[in-house]
């Protein structure tokens, strides 16, 4: 029995995943402007908006219209997010998950392609939040019904985006109230951009991530800040050592050497003491 005076770690039952940029190296958006020939464009303003220099209800749509992506072009995105998977995510989310929380993963990026990814790291779809999209089903070979797979024409483009929060300013915010109105407990978010800092206050405990993309305002802001590139991390910082089990021992202790080796900061010094008190070190 642990003595009652041993730190204990804050064990965080419901995690929160951004997409784009901390379970994979892609922006999504990017790479329908890169297979439209819009790459410098779409990129900067996605640069700017995940900064928090320009409202995301600015820009949303305007990429959208610019990159008017097709529904195979769209649907393509999930196997390039899961080829740019983040060291440790996989492992991560599975740890994560048999070990009792509930994962989730909001995030502004385009529903079908988040959806086909999360599935594929084992999150249940309807723990997924993302933007829909409409699509001008009028466009390409429309009338060729028979050969269209679901019934679903891979050449219609994109007609609008949904009315949707997260296409919107402190969207993560209103989701994430709403899913922790429906699963008590304490709740961890993970993201990189600077809508998920904005979403900081709805969480216990925020963790920037910077092994894709710095966002100095986030690096800064974030009580904890990953800029290393593997998430492995996560899951001490999630868990404590409840996650240093037999089964998961080794990715535990990966991810407690690289806090140790520097790759990660606790911007609020009084984390970083609990935290390592909790783990065994003085």
């Amino acid at each position: 029995m642990a003595n009652s005076h041993t730190p204990v770690w804050p064990v965080h039952n419901l995690v929160i995943f951004d997409c784009d940029s901390t379970l994979s190296a892609i922006e999504g958006i990017d790479e329908l402007a890169r297979m439209g020939g819009q790459q410098h464009e779409v990129a900067s303003l996605t640069k700017r908006a995940m900064e928090g220099d320009i409202p995301l209800e600015a820009v949303y749509g305007h990429r959208l219209v610019a990159t008017r992506p097709t529904r195979k072009q769209v649907q393509a995105i999930a196997g390039v997010y899961r080829d740019a998977v983040v060291d440790g995510a996989a492992e991560v989310v599975a740890a994560l998950q048999e070990l009792g929380c509930t994962v989730f993963i909001v995030s502004g990026g385009l529903f079908e392609p988040v959806r086909d990814f999360g599935v594929w790291l084992g999150i249940p779809r309807e723990q997924i939040f993302a933007v829909g999209m409409e699509y001008d089903q009028l466009e390409g070979d429309w009338w060729r019904y028979w050969e269209q797979p679901g019934g679903h024409n891979p050449g219609a483009s994109y007609m609008s985006h949904e009315a949707h929060p997260l296409s919107a300013k402190n969207g993560k915010n209103q989701v994430i109230r709403e899913i922790r109105a429906e699963t008590p407990g304490r709740a961890m978010l993970i993201g990189d951009g600077g809508s998920d800092l904005e979403a900081s206050p709805e969480v216990d405990l925020f963790v920037g991530f910077g092994g894709v993309a710095y966002r100095q305002r986030v690096a800064e802001k974030a009580p904890v800040y990953i800029h290393g590139r593997s998430l492995a991390p996560a899951l001490p910082l999630a868990m404590g050592r409840l996650a240093n089990t037999p089964r998961f021992a080794r990715l535990w202790a990966e991810g407690l050497r690289r806090v140790a080796n520097g790759e990660v900061t606790f911007n609020d010094k009084s984390l970083e003491g609990s935290f390592w008190s909790a783990a065994g070190r003085q």
